[in-house]
């Protein structure tokens, strides 16, 4: 951490890691399953990881367009259609989405300030602080990429491969974190 920076900037700069890592999360996860499963589920009333993928897209494209200027709830955003999958709804488009939902939500954080995190937004006419807002997010996705993981997980089965510390492996991953004097 640069200790000349204010809190504020310490926090954009952090929460914008922490919302590039869930993306890589769930892009690590979906690589490791078939397109075939990515549209599968547990049961018939369930999600799959496309249609998670589909509506945080949806909600990404309304929470972000116009972050600071528009109430995050688009009046063209019709949110149920969001867990629906439609015959255009194909792996290409939702991939096309999925990086497009993503790409505006770091561009509407990327140039905040801190001056910003006071400022307010509207999310379905209910006022928000900035720094509100992007809780609100953060706390959404991680919630539904954690659905993702999961779902990858039991998709691949025995191919898996951990996406952080594997199993049985803290103490090994914790004593090569510690330090080392180099002398």
């Amino acid at each position: 951490m640069n200790t000349t920076e204010s809190i504020g900037t310490t926090y954009l700069t952090e929460t914008l890691k922490r919302f590039h890592g869930l993306k890589d999360l769930a892009d690590r996860a979906t690589a490791q399953v078939s397109e075939a499963d990515r549209f599968a589920t547990l049961h018939e009333d369930d999600n799959s990881i496309a249609v998670i993928m589909k509506h945080l897209a949806g909600n990404m494209r309304s929470r972000w367009t116009d972050f600071l200027t528009s109430d995050g709830e688009k009046p063209d955003r019709h949110r149920d259609t969001e867990f629906e999958l439609y015959e255009e709804d194909d792996a290409e488009a939702l991939a096309a989405r999925w990086e497009a939902g993503w790409r505006l939500l770091f561009d509407a954080l990327e140039p905040l300030t801190e001056a910003d995190l006071l400022r307010t937004v509207t999310i379905r006419g209910e006022p928000h602080t900035v720094l509100a807002a992007i809780q609100r997010q953060l706390a959404h996705y991680a919630y539904h990429v954690g659905q993702i993981v999961m779902l990858a997980r039991h998709f691949a089965g025995d191919g898996w491969e951990s996406l952080t510390i594997p199993k049985g492996q803290s103490e090994t991953f914790n004593a090569s974190m510690r330090y080392k004097p180099k002398f």
